[in-house]
């Protein structure tokens, strides 16, 4: 199912290359373009470099992905290896 918006806004939190952040981030790159082609844009803040910025999406676990547009916000802690999980999180796929 294709979305009406023009670009989707995703940021990544991570803390350095750990084996969770690399899975988290190659799962949402897989499903991006599987889902969203051409309608994305990614951003990887490596907190272990910018502490400071988990305050502002209030980040409490690692690696935890950010949806910032569309809004509302949305949040999903972990690896994102569940695609469905994260898919209706989202907002991509409807929920069943």
């Amino acid at each position: 199912m294709k979305t009406e918006h023009k670009a989707w806004e995703l940021r990544l939190y991570v803390a350095g290359k750990t084996a969770k952040s690399i899975t988290a981030l190659n799962n949402l790159k897989k499903y991006c373009e599987e889902h969203l082609k051409g309608q994305y844009k990614i951003e990887v803040i490596d907190l272990l470099v910018n502490p400071q910025l988990a305050e502002g999406d209030q980040i409490l676990a690692i690696p935890t992905l950010v949806r910032k547009v569309p809004e509302p916000i949305r949040k999903i802690i972990g690896d994102l290896s569940n695609e469905e999980k994260v898919l209706v999180g989202l907002n991509i796929i409807p929920a069943n």
